[in-house]
C-alpha cells in the first residue's frame, strides 16, 4: 500500500522554498495563527457568524443566539475584540459588537462558503 500523502523521494525546489521563506519574513505568522485560534472555538464561530449576518448585535442577543450566558458571550466577544476580529460600542446601558472590518467579514463568509462546498462534495 502506498502512502499518497508523503513524497516517495526527497526533492526540494530551492527557488520556490527561498521565495516563500523570504515572503514569510514580512509577515507576522503568529498573529495570523491567533486569528485562526480565536475561530477554532465553535461558540466564537457562531458569534462571528451572527455578527456577520446582522452587522451588529448587543451582548444579550449574542448570548441568546450562542446559547450561552451573558458572561460567557461577553468573554468570547472580548477575546474576539482583543484579537482585532470584533469591535464594540457602548450605547446607553447596552454594548453592541460588530466585526472589525470587511476582511473579517470575508474570512467568515469564505469559511462558511467553503464548508458548504465540502459538504456538497461529500454527498
Amino acid at each position: 500500500m502506498r502512502n499518497h500523502e508523503v513524497c516517495e523521494v526527497q526533492c526540494v525546489d530551492g527557488e520556490a522554498v527561498g521565495r516563500v521563506k523570504q515572503s514569510l519574513t514580512k509577515h507576522n505568522t503568529s498573529n495570523v495563527a491567533n486569528i485562526f485560534k480565536a475561530l477554532s472555538d465553535e461558540t466564537r464561530v457562531k458569534i462571528a457568524y451572527s455578527l456577520y449576518s446582522e452587522g451588529e448585535l448587543c451582548v444579550c442577543d449574542v448570548a441568546n443566539i450562542a446559547g450561552s450566558s451573558i458572561a460567557s458571550a461577553s468573554h468570547h466577544l472580548r477575546l474576539l475584540n482583543k484579537l482585532g476580529l470584533a469591535k464594540s460600542e457602548k450605547r446607553g446601558k447596552l454594548v453592541y459588537y460588530s466585526l472589525d472590518d470587511h476582511h473579517v467579514e470575508q474570512l467568515i463568509s469564505l469559511a462558511f462558503d467553503h464548508q458548504l462546498e465540502v459538504e456538497n462534495r461529500e454527498r
